[in-house]
């Protein structure tokens, strides 16, 4: 009996261990990508070209940065995306989550060909040109709005908040409201959305990254300068250096090709690092069952 126990043991330790090292490769080959972006965005290019540069800059050269934020767009682009990265995320979850909530209760009318009323135009749609227009007769052309209005419906987050409030809220807690007085509107406000805590970090992260990291919008419906968002400010500059490249020569083509490849390096990091700082924050709601002991309670 104490031989198999310890067999077991073995077993169960060597399947830890397996289980451990598999873990630490795939944080490696998740970190490691984006570890190499930020060194490589204050390390010589011809370092990075030749190998030389795997955990630290052989030499760190901040003049990427210092050329990216001499551009003066970027510092009002970067208000801009910030407003509106906050202001669509708002936006969306004030129409994405009550739509989800209301097409989870059995006590809607309609709720078949509402559903396919939101089904529909998640596979078919009118495609660039009409929406161009429609946009445009509702006079959001170079406007704030059309950033965070026209596309602030999701179908999908619908579809994920409607499984959430189905799957999580269940009969017997709007039961319980019902015989104390309380209402739909009530319900949802004072019971559901307090208990919703991971659906809500889940699509309002979802709809921030879209808004930070979105441009075509923005090249499409905006021509105003100072409307402009970061995204689309820093493909502008790269794309000007790029054409300033090309027409340099000798030293000086050479001394432009590394500040260009420092400064995508840098553009990267400035684009992307404050967005991937949210993630720490609302990590522990995606996997957080925040409807254990709600009944109870």
């Amino acid at each position: 009996m104490e031989r198999i126990n310890k067999k077991r043991l073995d077993e169960r330790t060597i399947s830890q261990f397996v289980f451990i090292g598999f873990s630490l490769l795939l944080i490696i080959l998740i970190v490691y990508p984006l570890w190499f972006v930020i060194i490589a965005s204050f390390s010589n290019p011809a370092d990075v070209a030749n190998g030389e540069v795997w955990f630290w800059p052989k030499k760190i050269d901040f003049s990427g940065y210092g050329e990216l934020f001499k551009q003066k767009q970027i510092w009002f682009s970067y208000l801009n995306t910030i407003i509106y990265t906050l202001a669509g995320t708002f936006i969306a979850l004030a129409v994405n989550i009550p739509a989800g909530f209301a097409m989870s209760r059995k006590e809607l009318h309609g709720k078949k060909w509402i559903n396919l009323f939101y089904l529909i135009p998640m596979f078919v749609n009118g495609g660039l040109i009409p929406t161009y227009f429609v946009v445009k007769a509702f006079g959001l052309l170079d406007s704030f709005w059309v950033m965070v209005l026209p596309f602030s419906v999701s179908t999908y987050n619908i579809i994920v908040a409607r499984t959430f409030f189905k799957s999580s809220l269940p009969d017997s807690l709007w039961d319980a409201a019902q015989i104390d007085g309380c209402g739909t509107i009530r319900f949802f406000f004072q019971i559901a959305l307090p208990l919703s805590k991971s659906v809500l970090a889940v699509i309002g992260l979802w709809t921030a990254v879209g808004l930070w990291n979105s441009w075509f919008n923005a090249l499409i419906y905006l021509n105003k300068e100072s409307l402009q968002p970061l995204q689309l400010i820093l493909r502008r500059i790269l794309i000007s250096n790029q054409s300033l490249l090309g027409a340099a020569t000798g030293e000086m083509a050479n001394e432009l090709r590394r500040l260009s490849d420092m400064m995508k390096y840098a553009a990267i990091v400035v684009s992307t690092l404050p967005i991937m700082c949210l993630y720490p924050f609302l990590q522990k709601y995606f996997n957080k069952g925040v409807m254990i002991g709600a009944i109870k309670e």
